[in-house]
Parts: C-alpha cells; structure tokens; sequence
C-alpha cells in the first residue's frame, strides 16, 4: 500500500529521527510513505479568519498532490496534521472559502475530496492494531506509558473526528497492542504550555508540570505523545518523566529501534 506522506518542517529539521522511524514502522507494516513533492510550510496554526487564504496554500497543493495519485495524505505531526485536515474540511464545505482559494490556485482546481490520516490513524484504521501486535518482536511488557494527546490531535472534535476529544483511546489501544501497560491521567487532553513558551516561560512550565506530575502521579514511567512540539516542551519544562514520540515507541517495540533506556 502507498500513501501520499506529509512529514512537516519539525520532521525534516530538529527530529529528523521520528521521520525515519515513521517511514521504517510503515514499510515493516507493508505501507509506504511517498513523500509529498515539493511541499512547504503547513503554516504551524489553522487561521480560522475566512479572508485568509494565502497560508493556506501549501496545505491545498499538498492535498491536490495526494489526489492527483489517488492517494491518501498522512501526516505525522498533530500540528501539521490539525492545519490539513482543518483546510481540507474547509474547501469541502465553505464554498466561498473554496472559491477564492481556486481563483488562487488559477487553471487547477481542489473540491476537499482527499482522505486526511494521522500516522496513528493509518495505524489503527488501514493497518490495524491486531496486525501490529503480530509484527512486535520487542514487546514494551512491564513499562507503564501515558498517552499525552494535547491540544491540536482531536480538535476541533467536529473536524479532525479521530477519536473522542473527551475520553480518547486511540494512543492507549496502541500502547497496548505493543505489550506495554497504558496508564490513564486527567491531564492527558490538557495543554502542554508550548504556544505560550515564548511569550510566558512560567505559565509554560506551570503547563507541563501539571501534564507531567499527574502522569507521575497515576504510576507512568514515561508518556507518549504525537505532537514534536509538545514532546519538546514537556521534555524542557516538565518534571522529569521520559518523553517519547509514537514513531520512537513503534520502532522500539518492531525492533527497528532498541531502548536507549534515557
């Protein structure tokens, strides 16, 4: 199976390890992640202003490359993933949205018709959780993970329909398919602080302590995330629990990637 693959700027820049892992764990599963031709820049936030098209762009081209293969689009990044899917729900449903982005586009046209995934969803919806725990050869038996979700992975709940934005399973249903125990916290929804670190280091920290305290709290040794930034985050302004991406616990669990116990 090949699929239109959008890795995003974090991926190819800062964590160019969790790319490699996404596309190493998709080929051991049978799937290929084809790279998006010349790709740019999603925008890093969907502006929900209707008059601002410009940024939008390369999140179009990026879907209409996927269409003209007949391909679904898989993101890896929550971030990348919420300003896709966002701007795909809106050229399928806003028609004058639609229509200036195609005055945009020129002789070329996008009606939103392209299927949007998330790695996580590629996982458990194309390839399965039953089949990947087939495919484990290191099974993660005796770790106790927290799932992290964030902010930018379930909402708006109306538009990225991945999973319950209350009471997800998604991440859990996976940790458990790779033999680890998944620990559930109240703070697994909650905001990291990330888009706030800038501007107020303190409410940041304040943020991530309260993610990473309460995983702490309910028994975790180590959370998961989906999102580069909040893995970044949480790993500079949290207290101190382990942080890994979803890609760096698959490629563990597969055997493409041993523990480096950090």
């Amino acid at each position: 199976m090949n699929v239109a693959y959008y890795p995003g700027c974090t991926l190819k820049t800062k964590a160019k390890d969790l790319d490699k892992y996404a596309r190493l764990c998709a080929e051991k599963l049978g799937v290929t992640l084809e790279e998006v031709d010349n790709w740019q820049c999603c925008g890093g936030v969907f502006t929900t202003a209707n008059d601002e098209i410009a940024t939008k762009l390369s999140s179009v081209r990026a879907l209409m490359a996927a269409k003209d293969k007949n391909q679904i689009l898989v993101t890896v990044c929550s971030a990348c993933h919420n300003v896709i899917k966002q701007t795909n729900h809106a050229m399928n449903t806003d028609k004058v949205f639609a229509s200036k982005v195609n005055n945009y586009l020129g002789d070329e046209n996008y009606d939103g018709s392209t299927k949007v995934l998330n790695y996580l969803e590629l996982l458990r919806d194309e390839i399965g959780f039953d089949k990947i725990k087939e495919k484990v050869e290191n099974a993660l038996s005796g770790k106790k993970i927290a799932a992290y979700y964030g902010c930018l992975l379930l909402r708006p709940s109306s538009v990225m329909k991945m999973d319950d934005a209350e009471n997800p399973t998604i991440i859990e249903d996976l940790i458990k398919a790779l033999g680890a125990e998944a620990v559930v916290y109240p703070q697994r929804n909650e905001c990291c602080g990330g888009y706030i670190a800038l501007e107020n280091k303190d409410a940041a920290i304040k943020r991530s302590c309260a993610v990473t305290d309460s995983a702490k709290s309910h028994g975790a040794d180590m959370i998961v995330t989906a999102c580069p930034l909040c893995k970044y985050n949480l790993e500079k302004n949290g207290s101190g629990i382990k942080v890994v991406y979803i890609t760096e616990l698959l490629a563990e669990a597969l055997g493409i990637k041993e523990d480096d116990n950090e």
